[in-house]
């Protein structure tokens, strides 16, 4: 695949996934939220997908697109994948809250429209 179709998809794939995990988070507050570990590794699993297609991204679409943040999304699907233990529902909560949010913001003025089936 050609790796502007990849980068296309990729970026897709996050898009949803950060779409769905703002989702989950509507209307819910911080409190609940600590109280909720079903929303909570919901949330984890969607910046999971976020994180491992920012990953996937080609160096020189992430290199033209310096305003998304490839590597703390990268980073923070490490620290859900490998240090599970060290994950922090309230830094969840922010993520979903206030970055993903932004992040969504960012990558509908850069995803082209889904294909049609």
């Amino acid at each position: 695949m050609p790796p502007e179709l990849n980068d296309d998809a990729l970026l897709r794939d996050m898009l949803d996934a950060a779409r769905e995990a703002t989702g989950y988070v509507q209307g819910i507050t911080a409190h609940a939220f600590q109280h909720d570990r079903m929303r909570q590794r919901a949330i984890e699993r969607c910046v999971e997908i976020v994180g491992e297609a920012a990953r996937g991204v080609s160096k020189t679409y992430r290199e033209a697109h310096p305003e998304i943040p490839w590597r703390p999304m990268v980073a923070q699907r490490h620290i859900l994948a490998h240090e599970y233990g060290d994950v922090l529902q309230e830094r969840i909560f922010r993520v979903a809250t206030t970055h993903l949010p932004a992040l969504v913001a960012l990558l509908e003025s850069l995803v082209p429209p889904a294909p049609e089936r």
